[in-house]
């Protein structure tokens, strides 16, 4: 039994119930108090980027689209437009339209999960099987339009593949209609239920201040009264044409998170119905070629989340040269450390849940080699440097014609 002035390290993870992905949390204590927390990410990591590189563009959407099931479309969209910039693909309205109904659908169900969760998290298990009841109809919805639950497959490179016929538009907005009236009470439930509202709030806060120091996106930025949306910043699809608010809140805690995604909800039932009521005419995709001009393009998608980035580098091939993925989880997850800080142990699964963390789209490999007498060194950036050097001249890349400046440039790394 450990004194309570002592402080002591506990680990949780990388198998744990709080969360149904693999990662390792080292907790430092005194009691029950959080002094720190340390987070080891890796276990998770699959190559996505590397793999990129060595298949054509078709083939890297439909990996792309892996990075993460439940934001699945984001990360496809994100990466297809860089590609679409750099080819000058003009993608046509209708096709548009189709990309922003999906992520708003997906939007929909990836809030619908968190709230079932968060739930869990807290005891509250009647609001997991009544919000996952209603995933159930998006999902459905879904696999009507796209033909598949999960991992949509709607995006091609200069339009999607499947247009949506007027049953279907009809048969969406019914939908809508039943998810914004149980939604509604969920807001009421969130605004009214005396143990939510005390159980969430005043824990992770995270200040206006602290949101921007470490650069929090998403729903976790903007329950700190950060407003930022990409769809608002820096419209894509056709979110320039579209109407709606971005939601905050100013409580820079879990319990404003909570609110934020409910009330985003409302919204993206607003934008699922202008897509459908003002659905242009005309095709839904244009020719594009197989191989790519040279050239690089960084997309920025507002994923439910938060801000998913994608960097392409073309080399005139049917393949890219450099894939680059920065997914929401990875900007939020060092705001985590300090919500945890001087919290109670019990608070940490929701403080977790609250940003919505996602590990397969964070992970990053750590390379630790180990010596003759044991220990263990961590391959260095310039280490890496000269191995992906050594990787790629194996498979005929000559160095020796790239020009002195870029050479100086990867010195630098």
């Amino acid at each position: 039994m450990h004194n309570s002035s002592e402080e002591f390290k506990i680990p949780i993870g990388p198998q744990h119930p709080a969360l149904k992905e693999p990662e390792s949390f080292s907790v430092a204590l005194r009691g029950e108090k959080i002094l720190g927390v340390e987070i080891r990410l890796g276990y998770n990591h699959r190559g996505i980027e590397k793999a990129c590189e060595e298949r054509t563009y078709i083939q890297d959407m439909y990996l792309i689209e892996r990075v993460c099931g439940i934001c699945s479309h984001s990360h496809s969209t994100c990466f297809v437009q860089a590609v679409e910039e750099i080819a000058g693909l003009a993608v046509p309205r209708r096709a548009l339209y189709i990309r922003t109904l999906v992520a708003e659908l997906e939007r929909i169900h990836s809030h619908l999960l968190w709230l079932g969760v968060a739930g869990h998290e807290i005891g509250f298990d009647t609001l997991l099987m009544y919000t996952w009841r209603d995933r159930e109809i998006v999902m459905d919805i879904l696999a009507e339009l796209t033909g598949n639950r999960v991992n949509y497959g709607i995006n091609t490179i200069g339009g999607v593949r499947r247009d949506i016929s007027s049953i279907q538009i009809q048969e969406t907005l019914k939908a809508m209609d039943l998810l914004e009236e149980r939604t509604k009470y969920y807001i009421e439930l969130g605004l009214g239920e005396t143990t939510l509202i005390k159980r969430l709030s005043g824990v992770g806060v995270l200040s206006y201040d602290d949101a921007l120091h470490f650069d929090a996106v998403g729903p976790t930025a903007r329950a700190s009264g950060v407003k930022r949306d990409v769809r608002k910043d820096d419209p894509y699809a056709s979110y320039g044409e579209i109407s709606f608010d971005v939601i905050t809140d100013t409580g820079a805690d879990v319990y404003a998170r909570t609110i934020v995604r409910l009330k985003e909800l409302m919204e993206a039932y607003k934008i699922v119905r202008q897509c459908l009521k003002n659905l242009p005419d005309g095709p839904i995709t244009v020719r594009a070629p197989r191989k790519i001009p040279v050239g690089e393009a960084l997309s920025r998608y507002e994923a439910p989340r938060g801000e998913d980035v994608h960097y392409v580098k073309s080399n005139g091939t049917e393949r890219p040269e450099r894939v680059k993925v920065r997914a929401p989880t990875l900007a939020n997850v060092q705001a985590v450390k300090h919500m945890l800080k001087d919290r109670f142990l019990a608070d940490m699964p929701i403080v977790i849940a609250a940003i919505d963390p996602c590990f397969s789209c964070t992970d990053r490999l750590v390379s630790l080699e180990q010596d003759n007498r044991g220990q263990e060194n961590l391959m260095t950036w310039q280490a890496l440097h000269d191995y992906s050097i050594k990787w790629h001249s194996k498979r005929g890349v000559d160095f020796g014609k790239l020009n002195k400046k870029l050479q100086e440039r990867l010195s630098k790394y």
